[in-house]
Formats: structure tokens, sequence, C-alpha cells
């Protein structure tokens, strides 16, 4: 049986910069920005990983989610490879994901509890964003 890979999630949620100087908030989203645009060319490993799922569950899960936005965003990994999910995103994934937590089955009630504490993290830290990457193995 081929291995068909898996859906990873990377966090980035630590500064890299020391500084005892107050930066503004503006030059402070530019450098958390850069710093997660940096995976596209394989810096990756700054990021925390947080989740990792089997495709074929991951596709699953996807597929309890109410039809719309939230669904189409999280199916791009399918299509794309890649996601991020970000500030602008939290509020229509919450949604989706809340009622998963009670009326569905682990691992899929687990990891709708798991991305929820994500986006709570999110929405209390804009700078934080999560990357989605399809990772299939050799």
């Amino acid at each position: 049986m081929q291995n068909e890979g898996k859906a990873v999630f990377w966090s980035l949620r630590q500064k890299f910069l020391d500084s005892d100087d107050d930066m503004p908030a503006q030059a402070q989203q530019v450098m958390y920005y850069s710093l997660a645009i940096g995976h596209h060319v394989g810096v990756i490993d700054c990021l925390n990983t947080e989740l990792s799922c089997p495709l074929p569950q991951y596709q699953t899960w996807v597929d309890l989610f109410p039809e719309g936005e939230a669904q189409r965003k999280m199916r791009g990994l399918l299509t794309f490879g890649e996601i991020t999910i970000d500030s602008t995103h939290t509020s229509l994934l919450a949604n989706a994901l809340a009622p998963l937590i009670y009326s569905q089955p682990a691992p899929f009630s687990e990891w709708s509890a798991k991305l929820l504490g994500f986006l709570a993290e999110i929405e209390r830290e804009p700078a934080i964003y999560l990357i989605v990457k399809k990772v299939t193995n050799p």
C-alpha cells in the first residue's frame, strides 16, 4: 500500500528579533509576514509542527465541514498543496470547526478542537500564522 502523505500544520508564533525597543505594530506585521513566507523557499525549521494527519483522513475531515468558504479554504491544501491560515480566516474556520468538536468521533473531534485553539491564539495575536502543507513520504 502506497503512503499518500500527510497534512502538516506549522505555526509561526515566535519573535525572532531580540530588542528592548518597541516595534511599531505595522513593522511587526511586516517582520512576521516575511518570516512566514520564508517557508516557500524551504525555511520551515523556524516553524513549530502543531498537527499532522494522514491525507485521506484530512480529506474526510474537511468533507465534514459545512459547504461553503471554510470547506473551500481547507480543500485548498488538496488542490494547491499548501494553504496559509491567518487572522482573516479565524471566524470563518471557527464557525465551521466548533460543531465538529461535539458531533464527530476521534480523530476529527480532536483535530477540530486543536485547530480551534490555534485560531483563538491567532485572534489574540494576529501576527501568528499557520502554514498547512501536503507532505508526501518517499
